[in-house]
């Protein structure tokens, strides 16, 4: 196995086990493993969202047969997510790469700061 089939591998894994354990974020750690693999910065952002897709609707099944989704909850946020991923895609071409790495940084440092208080 080469090495960068390696790297996909085992980021892959990462990354699905972190979205099933937090309910999402997995994107946080497959943008910079695919930019350090050399892709672009939207090429990476990209790819993330697509791989997240299958990861989440599986995540998400044994979270609903689990009996651990408010479904009153449930249709609204999930509309809202669509109708964000929707413009976020539109948006992507039209965001510089530099931008869009500042951009995801800050969501990052944000994050962060808001989870230790």
């Amino acid at each position: 196995m080469n090495k960068s089939l390696a790297k996909y591998l085992f980021g892959g894994a990462a990354v699905g086990a972190l979205n099933g354990i937090f309910g999402g974020g997995g994107g946080m750690v497959a943008v910079p493993i695919l930019k350090s693999a050399g892709r672009p910065a939207r090429t990476a952002h990209a790819t993330a969202i697509a791989v997240i897709l299958p990861v989440s609707v599986l995540s998400g099944a044994v979270y609903l047969f689990s009996g651990l989704v408010p479904f009153a909850v449930l249709l609204p946020v999930a509309l809202g997510v669509a109708a964000g991923g929707l413009l976020g895609a539109k948006l992507l071409p039209r965001v510089s790469s530099r931008f869009l790495t500042f951009l995801f940084a800050a969501f990052m440092l944000a994050a962060g700061i808001r989870m230790m208080f």
